[in-house]
C-alpha cells in the first residue's frame, strides 16, 4: 500500500480505512445543551405572560418544547450515521451505521466487485460471494466515481 495516494482513505501500515459520515455542524451533546437553553428561554417568557394573565401561553409553550424536542431527537439519532470500509490483509470489511443500528459485511478482497448501482451518480455497489452492500451515501454524487476507483485501486494493490 505504500506509494499510493488516497483522497478519501487513511492508511496505517497495511490497513486502509474509509470513514464516510454525515457532515453535521452540531453534535448531539451540543444539541442537548442548545435544547436545554431553548427550553429555559421559552418557559421564562411563557411564565411571565402566564403571571400577567395570559393562561393559554403555557400550553402552547409546552407544545413548542415538545415539537422541537422531537425534531432534535430525530436529528440526534441520525447525526452519527456513517459508513466505514476497512481493507486489511485479504479482508474487506464494510460497516454501515444508521440510527444506532450497525450492519457489518465481510468480503474476500480478491472476489470483490466495485461498480455503480445503476449509473455514474448512483451509490457504489460492493459485491462478492452472493452478497452486496451499497456505500457512498455520505459522498456527493459527483465524487462517487472517484471513491469507487479509489476502492478498486486499493483492492488491486497487494
Amino acid at each position: 500500500m505504500t506509494g499510493l495516494v488516497y483522497r478519501f482513505a487513511t492508511v496505517s501500515g497495511q490497513r486502509v480505512d474509509w470513514r464516510l459520515a454525515r457532515n453535521c455542524s452540531v453534535t448531539p451533546a451540543q444539541l442537548g445543551w442548545l435544547y436545554l437553553g431553548l427550553c429555559t428561554v421559552i418557559l421564562t417568557i411563557a411564565s411571565g405572560f402566564w403571571m400577567l394573565g395570559a393562561r393559554l401561553v403555557m400550553p402552547f409553550a409546552w407544545l413548542e418544547i415538545l415539537a422541537v424536542g422531537i425534531a432534535f431527537v430525530i436529528y440526534g439519532r441520525h447525526a452519527a450515521d456513517g459508513e466505514r470500509i476497512s481493507l486489511q490483509g485479504s479482508r474487506l470489511v464494510v460497516e454501515l451505521e444508521t440510527a444506532g443500528k450497525l450492519e457489518r459485511a465481510e468480503f474476500d478482497r480478491s472476489r470483490v466487485r466495485v461498480e455503480p448501482k445503476t449509473g455514474n451518480r448512483s451509490l457504489i455497489m460492493l459485491s462478492a460471494q452472493g452478497r452486496s452492500v451499497e456505500v457512498g451515501r455520505f459522498v456527493r454524487p459527483e465524487l462517487r466515481p472517484a471513491l469507487a476507483s479509489e476502492i478498486r485501486m486499493a483492492l488491486r494493490a497487494a
